[in-house]
């Protein structure tokens, strides 16, 4: 019973959400795993931390993806996934699932790649023995997408300051730019730049009608089908339809479309002239269709 209310739950949950569970989780199983049987927890980050020897990378590829799963303690979770919480919330109001895991892990992706060609091209800039870990990367590019997409919109922050979502992206970029000279975390500071490059171009180029992150959503979504069972064909019928028009559509097809040009409408009406410019009505209508996704 408990099992199966857990599932129910998470199922529930948005996909936001299901990463930072996801999350929470592994840190969870490590850390009760290096506590009671004795696990070494270097023994297993050496097999999920991006490395910074490109050959050491090449014996482990799937660490440019798996290195977005582990942190290095729990403030390092913590606000990571505090910040894609209250970020998810409001990508989700305007996307659907699939769009946010694009932006997500694309941003892990790019931001795992400037790190290690960093260390390859600027070795004397950097410690050689540190390696990748965090979801800041990921977190950083739905961020920065946001501030980018709707750089207007106002948000109240700790409920007493009001500021414009641009501001924010730019004070996170600022500070990563500034704290490169000083040392301490360059590398984590790269990739928090390489996210933020991502998550930038990525709502630049869907406000001018290019969804850049197509081809990995097709990715994805073929990998997901190798893994599906095949499904056998139903036993032929003989089934006797009245003559129908191929042209002939459903009002439930007709339905689907109105309500999508009603979204794409409101879409518009936001990249023009920010969030705060639709009607409650208007808003109502964006927050159920981002649930209905």
């Amino acid at each position: 019973m408990a099992s199966g209310g857990l599932r129910y739950y998470f199922a529930r949950l948005n996909v936001a959400e299901k990463l930072i569970a996801a999350n929470a989780a592994i840190f969870i199983l490590v850390g009760l795993a290096v506590v009671l049987f004795g696990v070494s927890e270097n023994a297993v980050l050496n097999w999920v931390e991006l490395p910074t020897e490109f050959f050491a990378f090449l014996k482990q590829p799937w660490t440019l993806v798996t290195y977005s799963f582990f942190h290095g303690g729990f403030w390092h979770l913590f606000w990571n996934m505090m910040i894609l919480y209250f970020v998810g919330r409001i990508f989700l109001n305007l996307f659907d699932s699939q769009r946010f895991l694009n932006v997500y892990f694309l941003g892990v992706i790019l931001g795992g790649l400037v790190f290690l060609l960093s260390y390859n091209v600027f070795p004397t800039l950097l410690d050689e023995s540190t390696a990748l870990i965090g979801a800041s990367a990921g977190v950083t590019a739905v961020l920065i997408f946001i501030c980018a997409y709707i750089p207007n919109q106002e948000v109240r922050l700790f409920g007493i300051l009001t500021i414009k979502l641009w501001y924010i992206g730019a004070f996170f970029v600022l500070m990563d730019l500034l704290k490169i000279p000083y040392g301490g975390n360059i590398g984590g500071r790269l990739a928090h730049l390489g996210g933020a490059l991502l998550g930038y171009v990525y709502a630049r180029q869907l406000l001018n009608g290019r969804d850049i992150g197509e081809g990995f959503s097709n990715f994805t979504k073929g990998l997901g089908n190798l893994f599906k069972p095949l499904k056998k064909d139903p036993p032929l019928k003989t089934v006797y339809k009245k003559n129908r028009s191929k042209n002939t559509k459903s009002a439930a097809d007709y339905d689907k479309v109105a309500h999508q040009r009603k979204v794409d409408a409101i879409l518009d009406k936001i990249s023009k002239s920010g969030y705060e410019s639709l009607s409650k009505a208007e808003k109502d209508f964006l927050f159920k269709a981002g649930k209905e996704d």
